[in-house]
């Protein structure tokens, strides 16, 4: 139990329930193993037809096959519910991953048969581990061609070992799996059987939770969810206690006075499907409607008794973008919400599930600060606001500082680096021109290398994409925040300018063609551009105006050579993280349902 007042009590335990995380690094199969484990609990009817990463329900997940938000399920086996946690396996999403292992007993690392574990594993297991939570490890994708399942599991037992695990952490069941196919076996040669040695294994490995039955009511507030019905949703651990719909509870914080409010709603978890309930006693995993100052790491208590647990502690934002209304020449074709209230709203809706995000208004009354852990967080952002029918434009990303002892910090990062040997060299360059020191430098003999940086936030804006092409697309970064540091200086910017439209018009291949020379052009042949619109990346440091809309004049005159074909050289196609990282200070991004663009903030030449 949490609370100190009752640890002097005697315990008793729910044999009914287990509590328990999954946790893994990006796209080692999480979530499509907790689809097998749903099919095969008996969570779908029969003949349902269920997608695939059916725990990924929004589409974004879906197409970047990553987890964003951490959500919980329940599967049934035998007499015994067992709530399944899904967590984000990206440094994005860190936030997410520390607040659900306050909801469970134990966890399971999932780790792939070829690559082991790479660094988002080691962020998460080290928590998991200062938990104290019992780990299950799951060797996964065991049917990939290139699997080396001996060599993994050793890589396992040296990380647990590198992370001071106890004698107990250190004697953990492994399983062997094929996600896809959901099968499972016991030993690296064995027979393959579906599933049932991994539930065994879950029910003999994580404790069923334990309270005092006599203990006042607590419930722990892990998540934040909305509905359109009933409005916010506090996703509770119930630590103590019995709490039931209708009851009066009072939430309470940490040196803070308790606010009164009531369980209007109830809800359990069967499968994907949130249920009506009653009631619910301690150890359970439930969903409360009815309080709405209520937020992560705040405690449900009887209104009579209140007791709060201590809080949880989430990571604070490290970067900023200025998010503000459409108003290029072009606003309004596409959206469906072009103005500064229906912008307002989103956002603020956004914070009431979302705990890394904060919204403060500016000075103009149609632009807002957005802070966010980190670009892709801020990307994913902007790119659901983006499919719901808003538009908007989006600054460059700053920093945030702090003043600590009459001296500006600085946010500074852990930036871990895996990539061949090759390229050692040059990422290593690059960190060290952003102001990154190295501090770890590991070879296992395999070809690959592995490198840990200290290196400003501001130094990791732009430096996934440079770090991408350096590495020729095989190299892998994560980072986590690691603390505050003092101002560290200048960082260099984009050593290029910009191409700019000088003109509203179509682009041709005319004058694509005669530009070619001056740089990388981002638009094609038949593009509507406008004036003050970035068409291109200049190759030298100075933004170049031009008119990118020319037309061939035509004559009678005939020439002596007939005319040469047009060869135009494929535009550069950015994605929505590409052209926020691409921005200078006096740039944007014009994002629209159906596109965006690059542009000038101040659209005129003669007044730049």
């Amino acid at each position: 139990m949490t609370a100190k007042h009752t640890t002097a009590h005697a315990t008793a335990t729910r044999e009914d329930l287990r509590n328990l995380a999954i946790i893994a690094h990006v796209d080692h199969g999480k979530t499509t193993l907790v689809d097998a484990m749903l099919r095969q609990g008996g969570a779908f009817r029969e003949h349902q037809v269920v997608v695939d990463r059916v725990m990924d329900s929004n589409d974004l997940e879906r197409e970047r096959g990553i987890t964003i938000m951490a959500k919980n399920t329940a599967v049934a086996w035998g007499e015994i519910k067992v709530n399944i946690v899904d967590t984000p396996g990206h440094a994005d999403f860190g936030g997410e991953v520390e607040r659900i292992l306050k909801m469970v007993d134990g966890v399971m690392l999932l780790v792939d048969a070829a690559e082991g574990p790479l660094p988002q594993t080691r962020f998460v297991l080290r928590k998991a581990l200062e938990a104290n939570l019992p780990p299950i490890v799951v060797i996964n994708k065991i049917d990939r061609s290139d699997a080396r399942p001996a060599e993994v599991l050793d890589e396992v037992y040296d990380l647990f070992i590198d992370l001071d695990a106890n004698e107990e952490q250190l004697d953990f069941p492994v399983l062997y799996t094929s996600a896809k196919a959901g099968t499972c076996r016991t030993e690296v040669d064995g027979p393959d059987t579906d599933l049932r040695p991994l539930f065994e294994a879950i029910l003999d490995t994580v404790p069923p939770p334990r309270y005092v039955p006599d203990a006042p009511l607590q419930l722990l507030v892990t998540n934040l969810d909305y509905d359109d019905y009933v409005g916010r949703l506090a996703i509770c651990r119930v630590v103590a206690g019995t709490v039931r719909k209708g009851q009066e509870v009072a939430v309470c914080r940490e040196g803070e006075e308790p606010v009164p409010a009531r369980v209007s709603n109830l809800y359990g978890f069967a499968g994907l499907e949130r249920t009506d309930i009653l009631e619910s006693g301690p150890g359970d995993i439930v969903a409360v409607a009815g309080p709405e100052e209520v937020w992560i790491g705040s405690t449900l208590c009887r209104a009579d008794d209140p007791r709060p647990l201590p809080g949880i502690a989430v990571d604070e934002p490290t970067l900023a973008v200025v998010m503000s209304i459409n108003t290029s020449p072009f606003a309004g074709r596409d959206g469906k919400y072009v103005t500064s209230r229906r912008l307002r709203e989103r956002l603020f809706r956004e914070t009431l599930t979302n705990v890394s995000i904060r919204v403060e208004e500016t000075e103009t009354p149609d632009a807002y600060k957005v802070t966010g852990r980190g670009e892709l967080q801020l990307a994913i952002l902007i790119e659901m606001m983006r499919r719901e029918g808003y538009e908007l434009s989006v600054g460059r990303p700053e920093v945030v500082t702090k003043v600590i002892d009459g001296r500006r910090h600085e946010p500074v990062e852990i930036l871990l680096v895996d990539c061949p040997e090759e390229f050692v060299g040059a990422v290593t360059q690059m960190a060290g021109e952003r102001r990154g020191r190295i501090l770890h430098m590991v070879n296992h003999g395999s070809g690959r290398v592995r490198l840990e940086f200290r290196i400003p936030s501001r130094g990791l804006i732009g430096f996934r994409t440079e770090f991408l092409t350096e590495t020729k697309g095989t190299g892998i970064m994560n980072q986590m925040f690691d603390g505050w540091d003092p101002w560290q200086g200048e960082i260099p910017r984009r050593p290029t300018g910009a191409l700019v439209a000088d003109r509203q018009g179509k682009t041709t291949a005319y004058a694509i063609e005669n530009l070619q020379p001056r740089g990388t052009l981002f638009v094609g042949p038949g593009h509507e551009v406008y004036a003050g619109m970035i068409v291109g990346e200049h190759n030298r440091s100075s933004d170049l105006d031009v008119n990118i809309c020319r037309e061939k004049k035509l004559t009678n005159m005939r020439a002596a050579s007939a005319d040469e074909t047009t060869h135009l050289v494929p535009h550069r196609r950015l994605s929505l993280e590409q052209a926020i990282e691409f921005l200078a200070d006096d740039e944007m991004v014009e994002v629209t349902p159906k596109t965006f663009r690059l542009r000038k903030k101040v659209l005129q030449a003669n007044r730049r």
